[in-house]
């Protein structure tokens, strides 16, 4: 036990000392690309009392570190134009060189997230083609932590045929899109692990205030105050003696060795945790000047019972993030879950809930329903959701005159044993892509749905009936997890799935 506090005195007292030399966050790094038309925060440590003075495009900035050796200074807003040099100088001096200033945006979610442009659609035509200096990519390679963060690893990359396959596929092709059409330097920040639900991405102190969590909350709070590190340790004992005789009958069997066992951590430190992410690897990016975010995430929160709390996280991560930054309703857009045979899962719920989530101001949806792999939870075509979450930007966020979303269910009526559902973005009329409409059920009083014909009127409506349910009164379509469904707008954009009344 000394030793071990001696260590830590030991790394207190490093830390301490290191302070001494002005320390930036590694996000302020060579190659970086700095938010334009916006104030810039530029944040750090030194010595407490120690003078800080930032340059950089013809403007100066000074800030004292307080007595936690913390500082920050603002810098007024820049125009796109030539590659600078940032300077920090207290009693030692660091340049970041090849700093553009231009749009950032930061990425962030589970495994769809984080899958590479090497693992997309035709990965070597992408990486021939990748020939964009202005589009940098930071990658996020910390992991979970107890507390919220001041800092991460990671370091900003240039695209290049080298680089790009090592770059998030949505983002990438996220930022390419926004690239050609506003001739600016775009950098994207990608924060994303694999496998994770929604409620480690958002901050524990935001979890705890929102009552729709309160069962949640409580489950977890158990599950810490049951972990037990001893009892853990002779599980795994256990468990690894049991394992090395199974590897070992394997490998005389010419057969490939079981996985090994793993000593469980404590629960806090778990990807799965509320917060563990959003401590490590969101909480140390903010303030960083933003444009907005884009997320693809959901499929870890799809469990029958637990999909339902769903339209609630969205909304909550959201809120928590824009909290955070003081960037009031920055531009947010998320990826509906495409189409996959998922056991065991509720997408359809999923998606509902990222539709309604669609009420929180300044927020987008890329409907990915069409572009899924029914056997494949990671879908290759990575080139169409980036352009989808393109579009809603271009549109909503930069004002281009295109279409935004596929079509949106906006209202319904039922008469006469007909169902109605008019519908918002329809940019061009409703259509059917091949043949007559599929996908639309409906049900009367008893909740048992019903195959409907459906066919599209003035061009904004679809009406359904089925002959088994003479008294309808709710519609649904797309509803299952790899849907038949065939309603798109004139733009060649899918609807998303829905069902009314909600």
């Amino acid at each position: 036990m000394k030793k071990s506090v001696s260590i830590l005195f030991a790394s207190l007292t490093l830390g301490l000392s290191t302070r001494a030399d002005v320390k930036l966050p590694a996000i302020f790094s060579d190659h970086m690309v700095l938010q334009r038309d916006a104030e810039v925060p530029v944040w750090g440590w030194a010595a407490p009392g120690e003078k800080v003075t930032v340059s950089i495009a013809g403007q100066t900035a000074n800030a004292t570190a307080g007595k936690d050796g913390k500082w920050q200074v603002d810098l007024a807003p820049m125009i796109p134009g030539r590659t600078h040099t940032l300077t920090v100088q207290g009693k030692n001096t660091l340049t970041m060189k090849d700093v553009l200033i231009g749009d950032v945006w930061l990425g962030s979610g589970q495994s769809n997230m984080a899958m590479k442009v090497f693992a997309s659609n035709d990965p070597e035509k992408e990486k021939t083609v990748a020939n964009y200096p202005r589009i940098r990519m930071f990658t996020v390679s910390s992991s979970t932590a107890l507390e919220p963060q001041e800092d991460c690893r990671g370091s900003w990359a240039v695209c290049s045929p080298v680089t790009v396959g090592a770059f998030s596929a949505t983002a990438y092709f996220f930022g390419r899109e926004l690239h050609d059409k506003l001739n600016v330097p775009i950098g994207l920040i990608n924060s994303s692990v694999g496998g994770t639900p929604i409620e480690s991405w958002t901050s524990l102190a935001a979890q705890k205030r929102n009552k729709e969590l309160t069962p949640l909350m409580s489950q977890l709070e158990t599950q810490v105050s049951n972990y037990n590190p001893a009892e853990e340790k002779i599980k795994f004992e256990k468990a690894l003696a049991a394992w090395e005789g199974r590897a070992a009958k394997a490998k005389a069997a010419g057969k490939k060795a079981p996985r090994k066992p793993r000593l469980a951590g404590p629960p806090m430190l778990n990807s799965a945790y509320p917060g563990a992410l959003f401590n490590g690897k969101i909480s140390p990016l903010v303030p960083y000047a933003l444009k907005g975010a884009i997320w693809y995430q959901g499929e870890r929160n799809s469990g029958p019972g637990n999909a339902e709390l769903y339209r609630h996280q969205l909304p909550l991560l959201i809120s928590d993030w824009r909290t955070r930054w003081a960037l009031g309703d920055f531009p947010f857009a998320w990826v509906q879950l495409p189409n996959f045979n998922a056991a065991a899962r509720d997408w359809p719920t999923i998606r509902e809930s990222m539709l309604l989530t669609l009420k929180t101001p300044n927020t987008g949806m890329a409907i990915t329903i069409d572009v899924g792999d029914p056997k494949d939870i990671h879908p290759k075509n990575k080139q169409a959701v980036g352009k989808r979450l393109a579009m809603w930007a271009l549109g909503d966020v930069y004002k281009f005159d295109i279409a935004t979303s596929g079509p949106l269910p906006e209202k319904l009526a039922i008469k006469d044993g007909k169902v109605t559902v008019t519908f918002d973005h329809t940019n061009g009329g409703l259509r059917a892509k091949e043949g007559e409409l599929k996908g639309f059920e409906i049900a009367g009083a008893d909740g048992k749905w019903h195959p409907a014909k459906a066919s599209v009127h003035h061009e904004i409506c679809v009406v359904a009936h089925s002959d088994q349910v003479k008294d309808p009164k709710a519609i649904r379509y797309a509803w299952s997890d790899n849907p038949t469904c065939n309603l798109y707008n004139g733009a060649k954009l899918p609807a998303s799935p829905f069902r009314l009344p909600h």
